[in-house]
């Protein structure tokens, strides 16, 4: 059986580089055994999202707001080893009310936040 591949799609425009960098680095990390690829796919136009196979798990724009990194631990685990545990990463994931504004973009024209450096 083939190992599954995370892409990370994410906006250039908005410098979102380290963001998914980092997302990656914590993928890795936690999945080192599982995941056979994590690949970071750069674009424009305000996106970061998250695939795992093909398949998407996670998209900024659809949710309004950026993934906490353990919900996305969870939607990675979800799909390629449910029986696994996280540890503290299980625990709940903040509502949607409590997260950080700053998920919208001056330069992809979809919000007026600052983009991330």
């Amino acid at each position: 059986m083939p190992t599954p591949r995370v892409e990370i799609h994410y906006c250039t425009q908005c410098r979102w580089l380290l963001r998914a960098g980092w997302m990656a680095q914590e993928l890795l990390t936690t999945f080192s055994d599982k995941l056979g690829e994590v690949a970071l796919i750069p674009q424009t136009g305000g996106i970061f999202a998250v695939y795992v196979d093909g398949d998407l798990v996670y998209d900024r724009k659809a949710e309004g707001r950026f993934p906490e990194m353990k919900e996305i631990k969870q939607l990675v685990r979800n799909k390629v080893a449910p029986e696994m545990g996280l540890g503290h990463s299980d625990t709940a994931v903040k509502s949607k009310e409590q997260q950080d504004a700053s998920s919208e973009c001056v330069e992809c024209n979809s919000g007026s936040a600052v983009p991330e450096a």
